[in-house]
């Protein structure tokens, strides 16, 4: 497939990635395999995937630890290594938000030591906090990027205004925010901005935390672990489930249509997407990642994008 330009920078990328909550994301998910998050890691590089998607908030660094042990293993000039930060952790274990200049350096230079590598391709402000300045912390990465310790700028989770106050010097190249079929409103609100700023649009969660796999059905609805992060998400509510996993029962036929699952279908989707750049689906195994390439090679017919379109407007 083509390759897709990052924001104004020269930085290239094929249009599928991986992302990486599923590997070291013990915080997030009940019963993950470091040797198996190894292993799809690796896979994904094998495969010619180019973006790595992980944050710090991934297993508290945890993810990073274990992408970088494979990185020593490639060429690191392969992958396009993309990470986020903006926790900062109390020795209690508490959680805050923390976007000021001091904060973000110190966090680029923890997450080149557990990536064990000299440079971060892509960088993003997870979060934004209450206080800091949008335009100041950008520019304390661009420091970073005249440096030569990352090559991209991003956020994450920032609002229209927010973007525009961190773009104010024009240093911002990417926002991944959240974006599926069913959670929409990232592209009416914020996407017309980017693509005429030429910022790239990653949109993250492309599964809706797997109700966009196709796995259920109004008769065999999903019940989750304790400890399992997506009991918290609206999704999943007993006032949205059936009406979600209804729309998603009729990607089925559609799926059957080119011989693939429903989460293929819904990638081709995504891939056939203008407004979006890279994608990048999460992955537990080898084989789930291996399914989701397939995706790649799905000619998507205009009437059946638009048709998947239209169930869920």
């Amino acid at each position: 497939m083509e390759k897709i330009q990052i924001g104004r920078t020269e930085l290239t990328v094929n249009p599928l990635g991986l992302g990486t909550n599923k590997i070291g994301g013990y915080n997030l998910f009940p019963n993950l395999n470091d040797e198996t998050g190894k292993k799809v890691v690796q896979t994904a590089i094998d495969q010619g995937i180019e973006m790595i998607d992980t944050a710090f908030m991934y297993g508290l660094g945890h993810s990073e630890e274990l992408i970088g042990e494979v990185l020593q293993k490639n060429d690191r000039h392969k992958v396009i290594v993309a990470t986020k930060g903006a926790q900062q952790v109390a020795p209690d274990g508490s959680v805050t938000l923390n976007n000021t200049p001091e904060f973000l350096t110190k966090s680029v230079d923890e997450s080149l030591k557990r990536l064990q590598t000299d440079y971060l391709d892509i960088f993003y402000i997870h979060f934004p906090d209450q206080d800091t300045p949008k335009a100041e912390a950008v520019g304390a990465l661009q420091r970073l990027r005249e440096a030569g310790k990352l090559r991209a700028i991003g956020v994450s989770n920032f609002n229209l205004d927010q973007v525009k106050e961190a773009d104010a010097d024009g240093y911002v190249d990417l926002v991944e925010n959240q974006y599926n079929l069913l959670q929409q409103d990232a592209v009416k609100e914020l996407v017309p901005y980017l693509n005429e700023q030429h910022i790239s649009f990653v949109p993250y969660e492309p599964f809706a935390a797997a109700l966009l796999t196709g796995r259920y059905s109004p008769e065999n609805l999903p019940h989750f672990e304790e400890g399992d992060h997506r009991l918290n998400i609206d999704l999943y509510k007993p006032d949205q489930l059936k009406a979600n996993v209804t729309k998603v029962e009729k990607l089925k036929p559609i799926a059957s249509k080119y011989d693939a699952t429903v989460a293929q279908l819904v990638l081709a989707w995504y891939l056939k997407n203008p407004v979006i750049g890279p994608v990048i689906p999460g992955a537990r195994t080898p084989e789930q990642l291996l399914a989701n390439l397939q995706s790649e090679s799905l000619q998507l017919s205009d009437s059946d994008y638009t048709a998947i379109e239209q169930i869920f407007a």
